[in-house]
């Protein structure tokens, strides 16, 4: 096969990663589409409050301004682990039924809108069966990994279905994934519009910055974990992100006081929290430049342009390289439960568990005439909502095959009653299990389990999920329980569809009420 040399990137990328190294479309606007171009930004491993537009002391000034223009939801939910969150995202259904069948008996995002007369678009980080230009991409950048060296890659790298040889200098994973995509709009058909997903490992681990980034970083999580997650939890109240009657849970356990550090852990400490910071910080630019990119385009107002993530914040400890500082390429670091609780302030617990912690994302979406700028919404959602949403506004059906194959029913909603600032009917419940960790939302109510019992909460007085309300009403646990119970009986993770008279979320594209 032939590989793409480090001579032909740097000709590719046009100067970008020494520069904005935009171009310009004439003729763009003049021949836009009427059905709005979509932008749809994954990223990896961020808590819910790491953003500055929700409450973190982070600076994402271009992200902040998509939220100023566009919406937030405030309850909106991943799958908490990063593969089932893209098989959920891209086909629209639980990644039960999908996920664990190497996406089988499933349309795709990008299949779906290639239906609906999209040229396809796709860089950044993959990790499910197969390649995205067997799943329906035109084009694709990227790793097929679930994680890579953020300067030297690795050897899932391709371009469309070709080996990609990363550059020996000047590569940064985050970087690249924006020269490619503002390349593929280079070559994009002009009279069409086009579906663009970037999934940026960013701020999955190992733990790797610029240095530029990571020193504008330095000294300002001195003040620990404690102090941190008490002023995320302050800003929030003030955004009206969250409510008063949620009390910020406590320090984990098994997470020491910040005071308890000796100083020199500290300054580890605080390297490390900069290290991460400056990986979201360089998203952001990142944000920024494509931004420009679609103005100079003139096709920035005629964008619906999504950004949430693929999980809370990561707690797992695998540092491999503790004699070396976290940041450059030869080192490898996570950061821990006490930076991840404050990633996820806040909430309980963590990526992988099925607590708000591990489940809960911010979602922002802009779309200029159809979204109210500067608006905030705490009607619940799902990732597999965004299928559903989509094939509402290009106006496409859910077919019931697809290549002769039966498909799974959709199980999402669209999104479009809440864009337009109205009260949609919402699910009746909202399906949640990774390995041995489940929950159900139904409503109000939620049921969780870690280890143990089910727990219950009542998400609209507490959903911080402090006062588990399991022991005072065993009779709901045990209705939600079995509403879990039917769900895992009707996704099954088979290729055969149940024979329930009717799917819990239906069938077919839901359109907007």
């Amino acid at each position: 096969m032939a590989r793409i040399s480090r001579r032909d990137f740097l000709k590719i990328s046009g100067g970008a990663l020494a520069g904005i190294g935009l171009s310009d479309h004439p003729g763009w606007a003049m021949d836009s589409p009427a059905k709005p171009n979509v932008v749809l930004v994954l990223v990896d491993d961020m808590g819910f409050s790491d953003l500055g537009c929700y409450g973190g002391e982070i600076d994402t000034p271009n992200i902040d301004r998509l939220a100023r223009e566009g919406i937030r939801f405030t309850q909106f939910y991943n799958t908490a682990k990063c593969s089932p969150t893209r098989a959920s995202l891209l086909t629209g259904c639980y990644h039960r039924e999908v996920g664990q069948q190497k996406l089988a008996s499933c349309m795709t995002l990008a299949e779906a809108m290639r239906r609906a007369g999209y040229t396809t678009l796709m860089t950044g980080k993959w990790h499910l069966p197969g390649s995205p230009v067997d799943r329906g991409f035109d084009r694709y950048f990227g790793h097929l990994s679930g994680a890579t060296n953020y300067f030297r890659g690795d050897k899932t790298f391709r371009l469309d279905n070709r080996p990609f040889e990363v550059p020996e200098k000047g590569f940064y994973t985050t970087d690249a994934n924006t020269d490619y995509a503002m390349r593929f709009l280079d070559d994009a058909p002009k009279d069409k519009p086009f579906f663009l997903y970037i999934a940026y490992n960013a701020p999955h681990y190992p733990l790797q910055a610029w240095p530029q980034d990571i020193e504008k970083y330095r000294g300002r999580f001195i003040q620990g974990w404690d102090s941190l997650r008490r002023l995320r939890y302050e800003r929030q109240l003030k955004m009206g992100l969250i409510k008063r009657s949620w009390k910020l849970t406590p320090r984990d356990e098994q997470v020491p006081a910040w005071d308890s550090l000796s100083d020199q852990q500290k300054k580890k400490e605080d390297l490390t929290m900069a290290v991460y910071a400056a990986m979201i910080d360089r998203i952001d630019r990142n944000i920024g430049r494509l931004r420009l990119k679609l103005e100079n385009m003139g096709a920035a107002d005629n964008t619906l342009f999504l950004f949430l993530s693929d999980n809370g914040g990561c707690p797992f400890q695998r540092t491999r390289t503790p004699e070396i500082d976290p940041g450059p390429a030869e080192s490898y670091w996570t950061y821990h439960k006490g930076w991840a609780q404050v990633s996820n302030t806040p909430f309980r617990l963590y990526k992988q568990n099925q607590h708000e912690g591990g489940i809960g994302t911010p979602l922002i979406a802009r779309w200029p005439g159809v979204i109210q700028a500067g608006s905030l919404t705490d009607q619940p959602g799902h990732l597999v909502d965004i299928m559903a949403t989509l094939l509402d506004i290009t106006d496409t059906d859910y077919p019931d095959t697809l290549g002769g194959q039966k498909l799974r029913p959709l199980r999402g909603l669209t999104l479009m009653p809440v864009f337009k600032g109205k009260q949609r009917r919402g699910h009746d419940e909202i399906f949640f299990e990774y390995a041995r960790y489940k929950g159900l939302r139904a409503g109000k109510w939620k049921i969780a389990w870690q280890t143990g019992p089910w727990e219950l909460y009542d998400m609209e007085a507490d959903r911080t999920e402090l006062n588990n309300l399991a022991p005072q009403m065993p009779e709901k646990v045990k209705e939600l329980a079995a509403r879990h119970q039917a769900w895992l009986k009707e996704l099954g993770g088979s290729r055969t569809v149940s024979n329930r008279k009717k799917p819990p979320q239906g069938k077919g594209r839901t359109k907007s009420r």
